[in-house]
């Protein structure tokens, strides 16, 4: 047998599970536990999801991890523990780690205007709806690295409104996976900004063109890049922009038509290797690589050993950077929570309809993942769903289900 023949042959790599316990010993209670797979079976009872993922972890051990119903509606497979997900804009913390390690390099500054790494930023203008028509202005400053760190870039996104700019995001090529991060980062900079840099928290593409930075800062790809340097150091084996044909039968599946609204859902295909390496959502994991990624947030940066960022970077990430001057759009971010450098940060201990503590960090992807990471209570939670019009019913649903565990 040649050495090329062996390699090919040879067992794909696996993701390391992270120590388990029995709940009790971490300060979690089984009976309060049992009451949460209670409800996730109720749910997949009515209809809400054709199966889910819920996997806690606190003082450093899972304490609790289980699978409910099916990967997908007309799928023979039941839901499994290494089942495949679309995490899009979980993709976000990821790609912002990936910028911060390149800062701690020496590589770029977070004060940085965009323009220096990809100059199609220099000339770009502000759209002012007036009377119906657009009036487009200069930039007060220039976008930073900060502003698409923290959303407040002045880019927005396609579905996030109505407004003029964004119908002209509508109206373009920006949602294709067949053009580059470079076509696409051009794309968005021939268009105009919603609102001045700094002014206004926007939810956007922001991050997908920090992931053209990254490309452009490094000379590789955001693929190769973020697997050298997080998911191969992480051991996140299962998490790329695509996953092999081998993996056909663990891919987790929406229904067809929304159970609540009966309009017809449409994910991308996990098994077609995209030409754009989304950096605000492409990637595609398993709950178990996920939660390695959280276990290094809530260590400090680093796991089994392997540092990835310094813990007062990290702190930095895991910080509000909105002041109250900045107006905060939509409703993605709830009361008493601001957003940092890549995660929704919780700000007050009160406010939010759901429980929490101050200075817990998160964010989740719009087909329904979530996690969120507890540095006061030592814990974080990942929940893995398909179901993209759930996803704020899920979330708010599993705050209060796993706080109730906490003792």
């Amino acid at each position: 047998m040649t050495v090329q023949s062996a390699a090919r042959q040879a067992p794909a790599p696996q993701t390391p599970a992270l120590p388990q316990a029995r709940p009790e010993t971490l300060g979690l209670s089984s009976a309060r536990l049992e009451k949460m797979s209670d409800a996730f079976r109720r749910e997949i009872d009515k209809g809400t999801a054709p199966g889910v993922t819920m996997l806690v972890a606190r003082r450093g051990q899972v304490g609790y991890f289980e699978a409910f119903g099916r990967q997908g509606p007309d799928a023979p497979a039941p839901m499994a523990r290494d089942s495949l997900f679309r995490i899009f804009s979980m993709t976000k913390p990821i790609v912002s780690l990936g910028i911060m390690m390149l800062l701690e390099d020496g590589h770029l500054l977070l004060s940085d205007p965009l323009a220096k790494y990809i100059p199609e930023f220099a000339d770009q203008k502000v759209g002012i709806e007036n009377r119906g028509q657009l009036d487009l202005v200069p930039l007060a400053r220039p976008i930073t690295l900060q502003d698409l760190l923290r959303h407040t870039s002045g880019i927005t996104y396609d579905h996030t409104g109505n407004g003029l700019v964004q119908q002209m995001y509508q109206q373009s090529r920006l949602r294709s996976r067949k053009i580059s991060n470079a076509e696409h980062a051009a794309l968005v900079a021939s268009l105009p900004l919603v609102s001045q840099p700094g002014d206004e928290w926007n939810y956007s593409r922001s991050t997908d063109i920090l992931g053209r930075v990254i490309e452009v800062v490094s000379g590789k790809s955001l693929g190769a890049f973020l697997t050298e340097r997080i998911l191969a150091p992480l051991q996140m084996a299962d998490t790329a922009f695509h996953t092999g044909a081998e993996n056909a039968g663990r891919l987790a599946e929406p229904f067809a038509a929304d159970p609540w609204t009966h309009e017809p859902v449409k994910l991308f295909d996990m098994l077609e290797k995209p030409a754009m390496e989304s950096g605000g959502g492409g990637l595609v994991s398993t709950t178990k690589d996920y939660a390695r990624f959280c276990q290094m947030l809530l260590s400090g940066g680093a796991l089994d050993g392997t540092r990835l960022i310094a813990r007062k970077t990290l702190q930095l990430m895991a910080s509000d950077h909105l002041d109250a001057s900045v107006k905060i759009n939509g409703t993605l971010l709830q009361p008493g929570h601001g957003f940092g450098l890549g995660f929704a940060v919780r700000t007050h201990e009160g406010l939010a309809p759901y429980p929490g503590s101050k200075g817990q960090f998160f964010w989740s992807g719009v087909a329904g993942t979530f996690f969120w990471i507890d540095p006061a209570e030592e814990l974080f939670a990942v929940f893995m769903s398909q179901g993209p019009g759930q996803r704020e019913y899920f979330r708010a649903l599993i705050r209060g289900l796993v706080y109730a565990a906490v003792e």
